[in-house]
């Protein structure tokens, strides 16, 4: 069993303001997260919002304009600035306010502090504009970025008292990273082409005769556009069904918050697989009305209710 606590002694001024950039910062620019850590207690939301800042930074460090050499080396400082948290040596009045209130966030609740090592280690990949030759090199790739922030999440949540099989949650936490970053995949595979960027397997691309890439809004002449799509939304489904088994382990917040955020991604890949095309005419979204109900549709416990019938039913 994972513990986690859920109140915290008093926080002191230095840190609440370091919490409140790292909000602001995860309200701007991570609107699907934000919705289901709206649904946390606040010292969860505020530890939520820290890891979103640094992950953040970490991505926007990859995503920018600078040259490869300068990345690497903003991507060093990064990972000397975890070194420090981990070591526990960053002050509250240091002058980064993500670090102090990571360094807060990890000295509340049991972080796996690794899996900001394997953030880095997977925008490196970027830097380095690695190509993807299987599935099981992608994989590796979605650890990296996205099941090692399942982790670190799991770090914050925590699982209930007396949970069933919790040993596994952050295998689950971890496969349900995966769906995530697939789905994110699909949907933004005109603007990484656009970037130089290809992360869909060359043997699924080859498959369906994408190799040609996506550079505009029409798939590649004779492809099979329609199903590289679908072939990779059962892909994600599947990653989907296999991480819904954490919920039921969650406390009913945390779980609330998974099934938000997860929610809102498989709605996603629903459009995309209603209209596979639509990610190479620009970005897919849901409306605001929509996420809304997800997000109370996850407080409400339906999908944590629907996965622990499935499982007791797969048990019998």
């Amino acid at each position: 069993m994972i513990r986690t606590v859920e109140s915290e002694p008093h926080v002191s001024a230095p840190v609440l303001a370091a919490y409140r950039y790292c909000e602001a910062v995860t309200g701007q620019q991570a609107r699907n997260f934000a919705y289901g850590i709206r649904l946390l207690p606040t010292a969860k939301r505020r530890a939520m919002s820290a890891l979103y800042a640094f992950s953040r930074r970490v991505d926007d460090i990859g995503d920018g304009a600078l040259t490869d050499e300068v990345k690497a080396a903003r991507l060093d400082d990064t990972r000397t600035l975890l070194t420090r948290i981990r070591e526990d040596a960053v002050d509250e009045d240091d002058t980064d306010p993500v670090g102090v209130a990571l360094a807060h966030a990890a000295r509340t609740f049991p972080i796996p502090l690794d899996g900001l090592d394997e953030l880095i280690d997977g925008v490196l990949m970027d830097v380095r504009g690695e190509t993807y030759e299987t599935w099981d090199d992608l994989k590796r790739y979605c650890r990296c970025v996205a099941g090692a922030i399942g982790r670190l999440s799991l770090g914050v949540f925590g699982t209930e008292p007396g949970a069933r099989d919790a040993e596994r949650a952050p295998e689950y936490a971890d496969t349900l990273g995966l769906a995530l970053q697939l789905t994110n995949i699909l949907r933004d595979v005109r603007e990484d082409a656009e970037g130089g960027r290809t992360y869909l397997p060359s043997d699924d691309l080859a498959k369906f005769g994408c190799s040609a890439g996506f550079a505009g809004p029409t798939p590649p002449d004779g492809s099979d556009f329609a199903g590289l799509v679908h072939f990779e939304v059962r892909r994600a489904r599947a990653l989907f069904a296999e991480g819904y088994q954490l919920l039921p382990m969650l406390d009913r917040r945390s779980g609330a918050c998974v099934a938000a955020m997860a929610g809102i991604y498989r709605r996603l890949l629903d459009r995309i697989e209603r209209d596979p095309e639509a990610v190479l005419r620009g970005r897919v979204s849901l409306p605001g009305r929509e996420k809304a109900y997800v997000a109370v549709r996850g407080l409400s416990g339906l999908d944590t209710r629907h996965v622990s019938r499935r499982t007791v039913r797969r048990r019998v």
